[in-house]
């Protein structure tokens, strides 16, 4: 089998390989993230905007997961899409709806956590929940108008007896899909991820700069906030620098192809998407390790107590 817009062969074969890590990290995706809308439902009594866009993330996270079973099945060897044309473009479309929805809640979190942590008393008072909810709302509106190209670029393709599902472009149509996908890593990655590195260093910055926080309450933080941006820089990041290297070589070209080359990108690219995946599964997890760290050593006392949206570091007296 060769992959559309390349001479060479056995990209699917790659991909059939491939088909029971995703049918592991579905079960795995749903119920962490179903688990963490949950509890956010039922034990949260005071939704400030924190909780608010954790809960956007994990029904952002909980919604992708659905897009899983299909590109498992998908994926099964022989690599084959029996669903129809509707169902190809709809999981494509939600696959980056709620990829990109993921990253922007995430974003979301780090930039109210730096305001709350790092600016106390400026925002103390002007955070409201209703802000975070609009902001929710813009988040997925945001979300769904990147992904939504994805809707007119998706198509099936005969391919050797079997049908594929396209979730770039067809050959004739990836020297337009190419720039939209230049612009998804931009806008929907390469931004929000300096973003979310910058706010989580001044986090770190103002919790290890306060003397009145123990040292192993710092390093909690610190460990916690580095895996957080190690698995946004070994997942997001990756995927959109691999994804954009092998559409670029899927581009006309004068020349022989290194096929060699060609499949060990394309090999990267499948290999980064199962890291996304991945991170899908433990955001859940994360968030709310980070969220509990967050509350011990820079939670406020009784007077916050009300307040929940309202985070400080404890000052000295």
């Amino acid at each position: 089998m060769n992959t559309s817009g390349s001479h060479c062969s056995n990209f699917s074969r790659f991909q059939e390989d491939l088909w029971p890590v995703l049918a592991l990290q579905f079960p795995t995706a749903l119920f962490g993230n179903t688990f963490a809308v949950y509890r956010f439902v039922v034990h949260e009594r005071f939704w400030h905007s924190g909780i608010i866009y954790s809960f956007h993330l994990a029904v952002s996270g909980m919604l992708y997961s659905l897009s899983l079973p299909l590109l498992a099945a998908y994926y099964y060897p022989p690599k084959h899409w029996r669903y129809g044309v509707v169902l190809c473009k709809m999981e494509r479309f939600l696959f980056n709806w709620n990829l990109y929805g993921s990253i922007f809640f995430v974003t979301c979190i780090s930039l109210n956590r730096y305001l709350g942590i790092v600016y106390p008393l400026r925002v103390h008072g002007r955070l409201q929940p209703h802000h975070a909810k609009a902001l929710s709302a813009a988040v997925w509106v945001l979300a769904g108008a990147l992904a939504a190209p994805t809707l007119v670029f998706s198509e099936l393709r005969g391919n050797g007896g079997n049908t594929e599902c396209l979730g770039s472009a067809s050959p004739e149509r990836l020297p337009r899909f190419y720039p939209y996908s230049l612009l998804l890593a931009a806008l929907g990655c390469g931004l929000p991820f300096l973003l979310t590195a910058s706010c989580y260093a001044a986090i770190v910055r103002a919790v290890f700069r306060n003397p009145n926080i123990g040292r192993l309450e710092k390093r909690k933080v610190g460990l916690l906030v580095g895996a957080g941006v190690a698995l946004y820089a070994l997942s997001y990041l990756p995927y959109h620098v691999f994804r954009n290297v092998n559409l670029g070589r899927r581009l006309p070209r004068r020349g022989p192809e290194d096929c060699s080359v060609s499949q060990a990108i394309h090999a990267a690219a499948q290999v980064c998407k199962i890291l996304v995946n991945f991170n899908i599964c433990v955001h859940p997890l994360l968030y709310a390790a980070l969220a509990d760290s967050m509350r011990s050593c820079c939670g406020a006392g009784p007077a916050n107590a009300e307040r929940p949206e309202h985070v400080e570091l404890r000052q000295g007296a």
